[in-house]
């Protein structure tokens, strides 16, 4: 059925399965439906069972089947040798079979159910086994230690017979019967399963086979084709065809695997014969270069005309295949290149003179710029420097009067230049006084003068490549480093009283201090609390403290003149009041003492000590140098 349909299956180099319709010529990487539909049949008909059921009309003498034992393994085993006749139905076989337990049962049942004629063709199994020397299997089993490992012997054995991948069950037991080997396996549909698996394998290796030997094939005509000599790019395929038609190596490959070879083979010698013309064109090209610079009589103003008449009177291009056979336009690129060089050769002549005297105008900023290393070595000229400063010293000098009228950069532009150098080495140079400083462990502080700086830096060898102004300028920027850190320390130590102050305000509220007791009368009490001891001097307590019994001094006399006014408010009130009736006086008496202010008692004047230190809490609490002033004021 495969060989009728007409799209066969092939393996790419990638390992890639493809279809290909050898009438229409037409490839594809799905499997066509055609094709699909044959082998969902061919597989259909290989899992059929090997024996259909026979009806009771074509049995010609039933056979009484023997008694068997328990084991089922009185009778020796019969293996299928070919088509056999059944007379018993497909049911009662699988019934029996499985009652048995025993694949020799299969053999017996199919010899005792089998035709007479089929009977016949097993006679000689046993007596052929015997003669061979073959051991009976029920005198010597072979013990497996797993099923895989039982299954592996029975493909081992059925390599051994080179079973082919497209023979039958009844054909594969007819070739290995007689081996010892079949008998492994009790049950028949595991010998079954291990030859479908069997052939399944030997398809595909089979299949590689084919696929390795046609690509070998096709490897070698590809190569044979690209080495002949007997074809061109040009070359029609019918032309091959005649010439290699009666050569194995072209026989070997299929016709459609051939043109698809000649196609590969044509596009690489075109490619290659492009090549070869690539190199044979830049060889000619090159070599009339070569003749060309050796003739002394063309010049930057000879005329295409006159060079040929005179490259024929030259031996080196006339004694020359190649070069005669050169393309006129290759050849007219070349000695317009040449012309070009001896022009650029004339204008290089006319301008060496106006580099002469550019290297003149070079050779004095060069010695202006010496005399500018010795000011600068002389500590004259620093980055800090101004050409205002140094022009008299700079223009009693010779080399100042040789850049006079001059082009290009002046006196006043290299000196700038130069300072501008200095100033850009300032990085480098700070880096440099950092290492010094570090390795003198030398720190610049706010008190630090620049004499004490300066005679550090110059006791190090490396301070003979800085430049004066940098070491000024890096002074500079340490200083005001050392300024805005200790700026920040005192802001931080600012920052930490406070918090310290806050916290032992806080721990005197607490624990409810007479704010009227003295510094000594109230220190024992405090002693032990960690906002007590967070100070580094009983100074800081004391001045703490005070501010404290200020603070709270304050709080009460706000208080006390609050009440006072409250009180003269109510008298007014009183007096002005006219005498009405009892009920209105009695009202007016209720309204009074609702706006009358309550008196406080020890807990709501704690309470409020509490929501007045909430407050100043929020707000920033005054510096150390307020307080101190503050103190002061209040001494006096």
């Amino acid at each position: 059925m495969l060989s009728q349909c007409p799209w066969k299956e092939y393996t790419a180099d990638n390992g890639k399965i493809y279809y290909h319709n050898i009438n229409t010529k037409e490839s594809r990487w799905v499997i066509p439906p055609e094709l699909e539909e044959i082998k969902k049949k061919i597989t259909a008909e290989e899992t059929k069972p090997a024996s259909e059921p026979v009806t009771p009309k074509e049995v010609s003498s039933p056979v009484q089947q023997p008694a068997l034992s328990a084991t089922g393994s009185n009778s020796p085993t019969v293996p299928v040798a070919g088509t056999l006749e059944m007379n018993f139905s497909r049911k009662s076989w699988w019934k029996e079979c499985s009652r048995s337990g025993d694949g020799r049962y299969f053999g017996r049942h199919i010899l005792t159910h089998a035709s007479p004629k089929a009977r016949r063709g097993f006679q000689h199994v046993r007596p052929q086994r015997a003669r061979e020397g073959v051991p009976d299997i029920d005198s010597e089993p072979k013990v497996f230690k797993d099923k895989r490992e039982a299954m592996e012997a029975f493909k081992e054995l059925l390599k051994e017979k080179n079973v082919p991948s497209n023979a039958s069950w009844e054909q594969c037991v007819k070739i290995i019967a007689n081996d010892p080997r079949y008998e492994m396996f009790k049950k028949f549909n595991e010998k079954k399963q291990v030859f479908n698996a069997y052939k399944t394998q030997k398809q595909k290796d089979e299949k590689e086979e084919h696929r390795l030997k046609a690509k070998k094939s096709k490897e070698q005509l590809e190569e044979f084709l690209l080495n002949s000599d007997k074809i061109m790019s040009t070359t029609k395929y019918y032309k091959c065809d005649e010439i290699f038609g009666h050569l194995e190596i072209w026989q070997s490959v299929a016709d459609s695997d051939r043109r698809d070879i000649y196609e590969d083979v044509m596009f690489a010698l075109a490619k290659r014969e492009k090549e070869e013309a690539k190199v044979l064109k830049k060889r000619n090209m090159k070599k009339l270069a070569e003749v060309l610079e050796c003739m002394t009589k063309i010049n930057y103003d000879t005329t295409w005309s006159e060079a040929q008449v005179l490259l024929l009177e030259n031996s080196s291009f006339k004694n020359d295949v190649n070069l005669l056979a050169m393309d006129k336009e290759d050849a007219l690129i070349v000695f317009e290149e040449h012309i070009r060089v001896l022009e650029k050769e004339q204008l290089e002549e006319k301008e060496r003179e106006k580099r002469r005297m550019k290297r003149q105008c070079r050779k004095n900023r060069d010695q202006f710029l010496a005399l500018l290393d010795h000011l600068h070595e002389e500590g004259k000229l620093t980055s800090m420097s101004l050409w205002v400063e140094l022009y008299p010293i700079i223009s009693a000098d010779i080399r100042f009067s040789a850049m006079l009228g001059q082009s290009g950069s002046t006196p006043l532009d290299l000196f700038k230049f130069y300072v501008e150098d200095l100033k850009s080495r300032f990085h480098d140079e700070k880096k440099i006084i950092k290492e010094i400083l570090r390795e003198k462990n030398f720190e610049v502080k706010v008190d630090t003068t620049f004499d004490q700086f300066a005679t550090v830096i110059c006791e190090d060898k490396r301070s003979a490549t800085l430049d004066a102004g940098n070491v000024k300028l890096t002074f500079n920027s340490f200083l005001e480093k050392a300024e805005v850190k200790e700026k920040e320390r005192l802001k931080e130590e600012t920052k930490r009283l406070k918090k310290l102050e806050g916290n032992f305000k806080n721990m005197l509220r607490s624990l409810n201090v007479d704010f009227e007791l003295s510094w000594d009368e109230i220190r024992p009490k405090i002693e032990g609390e960690k906002e007590f001891i967070a100070f580094d001097s009983d100074s800081e307590r004391e001045k703490v403290y005070k501010d404290y019994q200020h603070e709270m001094e304050e709080s009460c006399s706000h208080h006390h003149s609050r009440s006072k006014k409250s009180k003269k408010k109510k008298s007014k009130k009183y007096k002005s009041s006219s005498t009405s009736g009892s009920d209105s006086e009695k009202h007016r008496k209720s309204k009074h003492k609702s706006k009358s202010p309550t008196p406080y008692t020890d807990d709501s004047a704690e309470e409020y000590r509490k929501k007045k230190s909430k407050k100043k809490h929020k707000r920033k609490s005054p510096s150390l140098f307020i307080m101190i002033k503050g103190e002061q004021i209040k001494r006096k």
